[in-house]
């Protein structure tokens, strides 16, 4: 298995509404939340322009790559990931992240930009608060239990399965070593705005990212936009149909000269 396979899953079913002989006009790689996997996407296909090419980030230690070593330094995360990124397609480029994976998406779009000169053709960031208000609440440093409270009280999809002492030693370390890299982060100094389109989507009942989502438009030099959407933190379990579409648009549009 190469790194690209290791780090990206592919979602082959949003091909298959593509004319015959069509090729895809963009590429959309998805970074999930804390504790959160590539299945977090698995409905997406279904809503998206057929002409995007989907694949989601396998983060280290959970799912397919369950044996690898965790990271918990955003910046290792990012050169490590836009590393793969660099190499593969070359499609435009769009990251779309929610939660976690939305400051991993802006922080790998500036090493694809300054490391390996690949700027990406756009970010899209959910229910996140941006880089320079982000805050450790020191929930990493806590015992199991703490993470686990915190994850049931946003209602993250893999609540369940904590909520199961069976499943919970198994998916407790990436949880952890995810809220390690989250809270210890702070964003690159000095670096410009992205030349790139940036749109931001939150959910009406998501207080923190509500409150803070218009200092995103500081990141990016192109358009910016945000967006809001019924629900809270994960709105986006139940926005998919309107959401997906939405970002079809806004990756697929022209761009001004």
């Amino acid at each position: 298995m190469n790194a690209a396979q290791e780090w990206l899953h592919p979602f082959a079913t949003a091909t298959t509404a593509r004319p015959p002989g069509a090729t895809p006009r963009a590429r959309l790689v998805c970074l999930p939340h804390a504790g959160g996997s590539p299945s977090f996407f698995r409905d997406w296909p279904r809503h998206l322009a057929p002409d995007i090419e989907l694949s989601a980030v396998c983060y280290p230690g959970r799912q397919t790559r369950f044996a690898d070593p965790v990271i918990t330094d955003m910046r290792v995360m990012a050169h490590r990931l836009a590393a793969v990124l660099a190499t593969g397609s070359d499609l435009p480029l769009w990251l779309f992240g929610h939660s976690m994976g939305a400051l991993l998406a802006y922080e790998t779009a500036l090493a694809l930009r300054e490391e390996f000169g690949r700027p990406v053709a756009g970010l899209l960031v959910s229910g996140a608060v941006p880089p320079h208000r982000n805050e450790s609440r020191g929930i990493h440093t806590r015992g199991d239990e703490a993470i686990v409270a915190d994850v049931l009280d946003m209602g993250a999809a893999e609540s369940e399965l904590l909520a199961d002492p069976e499943f919970r030693a198994f998916l407790l370390p990436a949880f952890r070593a995810d809220y390690e890299l989250i809270e210890t982060y702070r964003p690159t100094p000095g670096a410009a705005p992205l030349d790139a389109p940036l749109t931001a989507c939150f959910g009406t009942q998501d207080e923190d990212a509500r409150r803070w989502v218009d200092e995103w438009r500081a990141y990016g030099s192109g358009p910016t936009a945000v967006v809001s959407y019924p629900g809270d933190h994960f709105y986006l379990q139940d926005a998919a149909p309107d959401l997906v579409p939405d970002l079809s648009r806004r990756i697929l549009a022209p761009r001004p000269a």
